[in-house]
């Protein structure tokens, strides 16, 4: 019976790939995953980033309406309050996302971390230098 198995392979013998190219192989694999959540996490800090200065930048036009009088809102004229109540709800949204951005951060943190301990064999392969 095995006779019949090994003359209907036109190879001979069965050869496994060498432990060395499975572990390179197995290797990819995880730094392929490694890859991709440190450019999410990259990502996500650049917007955190932009979005933090955009919010800086708002915070600051808001406190120029604003007005530096205690009874300022009193005499404050209405395209002011306006204008300042939609920097509210701008400053809001930001802050918002900011928080948004903060939680995913430390998710894909602890995602990698997480894969990192299954694999404690594995080292990121050396980058080479352009």
């Amino acid at each position: 019976m095995f006779q019949l198995f090994s003359r209907a392979r036109s190879g001979g013998t069965f050869r496994a790939r060498s432990a060395g190219r499975d572990a390179e192989t197995d290797g990819g694999r995880i730094a392929s995953i490694v890859q991709a959540i440190d450019g999410a996490v990259g990502a996500a800090e650049t917007e955190w980033s932009g979005l933090n200065t955009r919010i800086d930048d708002v915070l600051a036009r808001a406190a120029v309406t604003l007005g530096n009088d205690s009874d300022e809102y009193l005499h404050r004229e209405p395209l002011d309050t306006h204008h300042q109540n939609l920097f509210d709800q701008e400053i809001a949204n930001g802050q918002r996302r900011l928080d948004e951005l903060s939680h995913s951060i430390k998710h894909f943190k602890f995602v990698k971390a997480a894969l990192l301990s299954r694999f404690p064999n594995f080292r990121m392969p050396a980058t080479p230098a352009n």
